[in-house]
């Protein structure tokens, strides 16, 4: 009986959402593979706990805890909590303290931060979905974005700051709120902007900002990875240079190939439609969710798929925009696709509250 419930359980998931996840682990590993295998078994362990905690967190019945507060705002405060000990003891690795280091393992809980957020977002809109608009309600929501944006720039991490904006952004959009207020709130952004600008973000990350209107300037610096990006992206043609045969990748002309080029990696070696292939399978999984969030019967939810799907786009946006050179490099994954842990398992925690709500809606 209970062999009979389990696979009943998982019947009754997405399995568009699934596949379409499962696709992008496929690519990722293959790609991995083709640039160093010792990326690739790490991410075979990442993948491997990714699965258990998607498993784990679609099977329990999550609707129960949104009536508990406490759950809620203790997973909202201990993501506080990591961001200030990441603060006090990680090292400096890539001119930011972004990593806890534990042994051979490192962890980001800047990541966990935007879980946090939304799920936060989602509880506190949904228990006052009728006044969502009241400018009381509209304070209380920034002020959970911005203790967290507050530690996350000062590591410094724009990209990461940039993600937690978009999904306090896009909860407002969709809350019904007045003009006025999103004109104030569009005056905090300067404001916020203005103060990253002048305390929080590091002179390479202000030129890395500043080289996008200039594209051809500092080839061998501030452009290098770009540029290279650029010559693997336009060099593939249809079907590619065929696995592990890839100049840019192989050769080691293009940094970050395995996390923010990975794209462009993936491009070089499997051609156009292999890149048609990877960002038409992401595209599923935003759909996939939507139509989630769509049927879904409580307000929670709802926004939970919500936020899910910004974040999700809004990586994406950050990542690909940066391979094609129409956005500065602020090392935001693809997710499910790039190399490392930490993203992939907060994705899978959402990616796990949603298949619950599936499996169990009517």
């Amino acid at each position: 009986m209970q062999n009979d419930s389990f696979m009943n359980f998982f019947k009754h998931q997405d399995w568009y959402l699934n596949g379409a996840v499962l696709f992008l682990a496929v690519a990722s590993l293959a790609m991995l593979f083709s640039i160093n295998e010792t990326f690739f078994w790490r991410q075979i362990s990442w993948w491997a706990a990714a699965l258990i905690i998607l498993i784990f967190f679609s099977k329990i019945d999550w609707r129960p805890a949104i009536n508990y507060k406490w759950i809620t705002f203790s997973f909202y405060a201990l993501t506080i909590l990591l961001l200030v000990i990441t603060l006090l003891i990680a090292p400096t690795i890539r001119n930011a303290k972004s990593w806890i280091v534990i042994g051979p393992m490192q962890f980001q809980a800047s990541e966990i931060a935007k879980a946090a957020l939304i799920i936060v977002l989602a509880y506190f809109l949904a228990k006052r979905h009728i006044g969502i608009a009241h400018w009381q309600v509209l304070l209380s929501t920034f002020i959970y974005f911005l203790m967290p944006v507050i530690l996350v720039l000062a590591q410094p991490d724009l990209g990461t700051a940039l993600i937690l904006f978009s999904i306090w952004g896009g909860f407002l959009l969709v809350s019904g709120v007045r003009w006025r207020h999103l004109l104030i709130g569009f005056l905090i952004l300067i404001l916020v902007a203005a103060a990253g600008w002048q305390f929080f973000l590091r002179d390479y990350q202000k030129t890395r900002i500043t080289a996008l209107f200039n594209p051809e300037a500092d080839p061998l610096g501030v452009n290098y990875s770009v540029i290279q990006s650029k010559i693997a992206i336009g060099s593939a043609g249809f079907w590619g240079k065929g696995f592990n045969q890839g100049t840019q990748v192989q050769l080691g002309f293009l940094p970050e190939a395995h996390g923010d080029f990975i794209l462009a990696a993936f491009i070089e070696e499997w051609g156009l439609i292999g890149g048609i292939a990877v960002i038409g399978a992401f595209i599923l999984i935003l759909f996939r969710i939507i139509k989630v969030g769509l049927v879904s019967e409580d307000n929670f939810t709802k926004l939970l798929c919500l936020g899910t799907v910004i974040m999700f786009l809004t990586q994406f946006i950050l990542n690909v925009g940066s391979n094609l050179g129409f956005l500065p490099v602020v090392g935001v994954s693809f997710p499910f696709f790039s190399y490392g842990g930490s993203n992939l398992l907060t994705n899978m925690v959402l990616v796990g509250i949603i298949q619950s709500a599936a499996a169990r809606q009517k």
